[in-house]
């Protein structure tokens, strides 16, 4: 029997969400990481006191009940897993894995029972919907009836509003059924109602996100946030997380407070609570409770009477109640001695601070990276100036953040950052030494060298290099078209007394140096240009007929091995496939693989051969197509070397007298008479011409070639 079962793509409802994540079923209990929040549930076996197997809207689901009362569902199962998750409850929880179905059959009265946070409405034995009391807000009673209103989901599409139910008056005297139902649902509920006092109560805190100042109440369960305008009650169950971060000017502090789900304010979400105080301010403080009520339920963490910082005691309370640990910077540290890099992500400048486990971004908006969740970091230059470059972040899902204007000395610092935490990085590919996180769709061959990806960097490099020498000529001319201090040293001026002494030799060097330097530049830009209109020309010529590259030992094998994995997973999808495939393979033995390692040798040698055949063919073909060339080009010019000398001397008179034509000669306006006049005109001016030539006497050459003929 196996120790540990794990499984991919579970959902678990939450508030009426179905949150994806992975499940793990250990000897010591069940854990579920949110694959969004990365929040993780810990259900330990000994807690654990019924689970129900039954089928749901995506497939088949677990139901488990735990000793104090709560309720986990988890959904997307396969109806063939139920004998490989029974066995595993009976051997390390002692459970039998109950299998009990919904009712379907439209009923709208039955019994309503209260187990632990579960409002169950049942007909029969058979239970037609469940309510987890957790997501009331309200309840309310009228006569024979109880209203139930619910907490809001903002990643549904649709939201469940309210339930009404009818109860029906009894006969027993002293008991109100309506009473006794609303009582029941109230005791679970999550309703928050401030009775009592208040624990604590900080006064006129600088908030930025929301925005204002604010007095913070802090109850034992939830957390009131009082402003001017707005107020909020944050129960201390929607806190995912705290961190506690210094401010670059080492004056001031954040206290960041991470929410699921967030607070809102009309259609605005805030996902962080962000607070901000300053070093230098100190409270005393009191808690409004017994000493002995605060041994007993802070155990120590916190004592009735405090003294110190204003953010120390936020920070302390907070974690007291919350129950969770406070993150803070770890050892990063930039190139101003900072724990934080200033730039900007999206139209605001903020801070970034590289944490042990993530990035979190401060302040507008705020933004939280785990490391489990990058696909990759890449360092790219800076749009607007070489000053500064751009650190972006693609997550596993899809979405990319770029933080840019970072100042170019914290580069090193970053990179070694990001290094150390074996973070894949995109435009530099995988160290020595580092642990490559291999994509499961991705083809084996995609590691090989690739000498397309290297022109087209390379004709990349030279595009920027010509776009950074344009920029710098053009700041060049400008700055020398208006130097002041140095053009009063050289050049005296006109009222000056020694005007005439400022030579004009000296400009007539320095432009000459101008135009040299500009003339070769032009030349190198030219140089390129050519260079890259001959690699697009290579590459328009891709010839169809060209051998195919030959696939990986692994394509050949999942090419033999797909149908048979499909006949094995009936109905599996084509991702699932390529995973189960990527699986097989890493998970096979060496002898096996050597097998299709020497098909793939093969395949190889066999696509060598064929290339050599076409390169020779093609140079063959090459060759007769340049011989055609020449002949042709030899023709051409032995053409134009056979007119006579009066032919030509009669072709550049008319060329002459065709240059140049008088206005009246070129419009279309002109009358019939008109044209007749030009060409008598130019017939008497050819005539002349040869009457010219006739006269007289014959050069060196001419005579010379009249003697060969």
């Amino acid at each position: 029997m196996a120790e540990t079962l794990e499984f991919n793509d579970i959902f678990q409802e939450v508030k009426g969400s179905m949150n994806d994540g992975r499940l793990r079923l250990s000897r010591q209990g069940i854990i579920f990481k949110n694959s969004k929040t990365g929040k993780v549930d810990n259900i330990q076996a000994g807690e654990l006191t019924e689970g129900i197997w039954r089928r749901v809207a995506l497939g088949h689901g677990l139901k488990l009940l735990t000793k104090n009362g709560h309720v986990y569902k988890y959904d997307g199962f396969r109806e063939s897993e139920f004998e490989k998750l029974s066995d595993f409850f009976k051997t390390h929880y002692r459970l039998e894995l109950m299998e009990k179905d919904l009712c379907v059959k439209g009923w709208n009265w039955g019994t309503v029972k209260f187990g632990g946070q579960l409002l169950s409405f049942d007909i029969g034995d058979q239970p037609v919907f469940e309510i987890p009391l957790s997501n009331v807000s309200q309840c309310t009673t009228g006569k024979n009836e109880v209203t139930l209103e619910f907490h809001q989901n903002d990643d549904a599409e649709v939201s469940l509003m309210e339930v009404r139910f009818y109860v029906p008056p009894t006969q027993e005297d002293g008991v109100d059924p309506v009473e006794a139902f609303a009582q029941n649902v109230l005791s679970k509920a999550d309703v928050i109602q401030a009775t009592g006092d208040a624990i604590c109560i900080f006064r006129e805190l600088q908030c930025l996100t929301p925005r204002g100042r604010y007095d913070i109440r802090i109850y034992p369960t939830f957390l009131h946030l009082h402003g001017k305008t707005f107020d909020y009650k944050i129960p201390y169950t929607t806190v995912l997380r705290l961190f506690l971060l210094p401010h670059k000017d080492q004056r001031q502090m954040f206290f960041v407070i991470s929410l699921d789900p967030p607070i809102k304010q009309g259609q605005t979400r805030y996902h962080f609570l962000i607070l901000l105080f300053s070093k230098d301010e100190d409270i005393s403080l009191t808690l409004n409770m017994s000493e002995e009520e605060v041994e007993k339920r802070f155990e120590g963490r916190l004592t009735k009477n405090m003294s110190g910082s204003l953010y120390e005691m936020v920070s302390r309370v907070m974690k007291a109640l919350v129950n969770r640990k406070i993150t803070v910077p770890g050892n990063f540290q930039g190139h101003s001695g900072a724990q934080c890099i200033t730039c900007s992500y999206k139209a605001s400048s903020g801070l970034l601070y590289p944490l042990e486990r993530g990035f979190i971004y401060v302040h507008k908006p705020p933004v939280h990276i785990r490391f489990d969740e990058i696909s990759f970091v890449n360092f790219a230059r800076g749009t607007t100036t070489t000053r500064s470059f751009d650190f972006e972040i693609e997550t596993k899902q899809g979405t990319q953040y770029t933080f840019s204007s970072i100042e170019r000395e914290e580069y090193g610092k970053l990179f070694d950052f990001v290094n150390a935490k074996k973070l894949n990085i995109k435009n530099r590919g995988l160290k020595e030494g580092m642990n490559p996180s291999y994509d499961d769709y991705a083809d084996s061959d995609e590691d090989q060298h690739d000498a397309y990806l290297e022109r087209m960097k390379e004709e990349g490099k030279i595009r920027e290099e010509n776009a950074n020498d344009s920029s710098d000529d053009s700041g060049e001319e400008t700055d020398e078209s208006f130097n002041p201090g140095e053009e009063e040293d050289d050049v005296a001026e006109e009222f000056d007394s020694n005007a005439s002494a400022s030579s004009s030799s000296n400009e007539g060097d320095s432009d000459r140096e101008e135009k040299k330097r500009k003339q070769l530049k032009r030349a190198k830009m030219a140089k390129d240009r050519k260079s890259r209109k001959k690699s697009s020309e290579a590459k328009k010529g891709k010839d169809p007929n060209a051998p195919k590259r030959p696939m990986s030992a692994y394509m050949l094998w999942l090419n033999a091995s797909r149908e048979k994995i499909k006949s094995d997973h009936p109905g599996i999808s084509i991702t699932d496939l390529s995973k189960k495939a990527g699986e097989i393979w890493k998970g096979m033995s060496k002898e096996k693989k050597e097998e299709w390692d020497r098909k793939a040798e093969d395949a190889r040698r066999e696509y060598e051969k064929a290339m050599k055949e076409y390169e020779g063919g093609r140079g063959e073909s090459s060759k007769r197509d340049k011989s055609k060339k020449k002949k042709k080009v030899k023709a051409k010019m032995e053409k134009k070397s056979t007119p006579s000398r009066g032919s030509s001397s009669k072709s550049s008179s008319r060329q002459l007298s065709e240059s140049f034509k008088s206005k009246e000669f070129v419009s279309s306006d002109e009358s019939s008479s008109g044209e007749n006049k030009s060409k008598k005109k130019r017939r008497r001016s050819e005539d002349s011409e040869e009457e010219e030539l006739a006269s007289t006497p014959p050069s060196s050459e001419d005579s010379a070639s009249g003697s060969d003929e």
